[in-house]
């Protein structure tokens, strides 16, 4: 006989293992709710073995995080970065449009964010310590980004001292990412991963 539970269970597609890590696994689940995320927040998602990819490096951050301590963002710090990822979409019907879209719940954007910020958060107190901006690098970055731009756009570019602040905070992103990127791919090296979907 069908029954209603019948039908339910024949409605679910079963999990799949998309990675080994150590003796942990990454779910196709997480895959695609990490492409969903990305799809509402740039309209385009990376391809599966890529957001892979992405998936093993946060497990990567978040072990190291989790090892040493490292606390989690109040729920302020998450509240603030949702309310800056519900503007930058432009406004709330949009913002509601494109949540839909995705697929996500209110509950998987708060989960998803908080994660990010937790390991965004992470990555910044390891590595910003050790990114040195010299005044050099900022005036350079001034002539060759930051006029360039605005004169493109035809607008007058701000003064170097309004723009100081915002090109440093930039340059020292940009440090955090590189020196991310290669204590990532040194870390994987010594660890055991095996990748089901290329």
């Amino acid at each position: 006989m069908f029954t209603a539970a019948g039908a339910a269970r024949a409605q679910q597609v079963a999990d799949r293992i998309a990675a080994r890590v150590e003796n942990d696994i990454v779910l196709l689940s997480e895959v695609r709710e990490l492409g969903a995320y990305q799809m509402l927040m740039n309209g385009k998602k990376d391809s599966d073995s890529r957001l892979l990819d992405r998936l093993i490096d946060q497990w990567i951050v978040r072990t190291e995080a989790d090892a040493s301590h490292f606390p989690p963002p109040s729920d302020d710090d998450v509240e603030r970065e949702l309310e800056k990822t519900r503007s930058a979409l432009g406004p709330p019907e949009r913002f509601a449009a494109r949540l839909r879209e995705s697929g996500l719940q209110d509950a998987d954007l708060r989960r998803l964010v908080r994660g990010q910020l937790y390991l965004t958060n992470y990555l910044d107190s390891r590595f910003r310590p050790a990114v040195q901006i010299s005044p050099q690098a900022i005036e350079d970055y001034y002539q060759k980004t930051v006029v360039p731009y605005a004169q493109a756009h035809g607008e007058t570019p701000p003064s170097l001292d309004a723009a100081r602040d915002s090109i440093r905070e930039a340059l020292i992103q940009r440090g955090i990412d590189e020196q991310a990127d290669r204590w990532l791919k040194e870390s994987r090296v010594r660890l055991h991963i095996e990748k089901r979907i290329e």
